[in-house]
């Protein structure tokens, strides 16, 4: 009798990859066999970052933070700290600029395009939880995105799954559930439009 292959092969060899299933909407539960790999690249990322963090050569911040994101960046002002899980998911653009303490939770994507400015403590956030209790302990993610020339004003909180609009700002404190349109002002807990930007 040949044996059933599927008795023997770690569950792991038939997934997709942990991290692309969360890109795809999967909710990742505690018991799935690549939940580990989510600790083990947090860990790696936070070696990486305590090196940066404790740096003032802005030429280090920008090598580890090219490491970190495993892509080159240009024209990127950091003033360390910044808190990041997982950089692979993470795209900078051009003449962004970044101020302290900001947190990054990028498993679900995070896209920052040219000519951003980040004031300091924010956080973009792109992981959640489901609603229903029995599945709380589960992992869900959405992507941020940031378009050009927009502003996050200090300890802005941005949550999974919103798109913040060209030339657009999100005021100080302001906690982001909705896409923030292009040319506008958004503020408030949940943030709501302020005004139109008219150029």
């Amino acid at each position: 009798m040949i044996p059933d292959l599927n008795d023997s092969l770690d569950p792991k060899f038939f997934q997709e990859d942990i991290f692309e299933r969360l890109i795809a909407g999967e909710t990742i539960f505690p018991n799935d066999p690549q939940r580990g790999r989510l600790m083990e690249e947090a860990f790696a990322v936070k070696a990486l970052l305590n090196k940066m963090n404790a740096s003032s050569d802005p030429e280090i911040i920008t090598y580890i933070l090219s490491q970190v994101l495993y892509k080159k960046i240009e024209d990127v002002t950091i003033f360390t700290p910044i808190y990041i899980n997982y950089g692979k998911n993470i795209y900078i653009g051009k003449n962004v600029f970044i101020n302290f303490d900001c947190t990054f939770l990028a498993l679900g994507r995070i896209t920052i395009d040219d000519n951003v400015l980040i004031g300091p403590k924010v956080s973009l956030i792109t992981e959640g939880h489901p609603l229903d209790p029995k599945d709380r302990h589960g992992l869900t993610a959405k992507p941020i995105v940031i378009k050009k020339n927009a502003w996050l004003g200090a300890n802005a909180t941005i949550l999974p799954g919103v798109t913040i609009g060209e030339n657009s700002i999100v005021a100080a404190g302001a906690v982001v559930s909705k896409d923030v349109p292009d040319h506008t002002i958004f503020g408030g807990i949940p943030a709501k439009i302020i005004k139109n930007l008219h150029y």
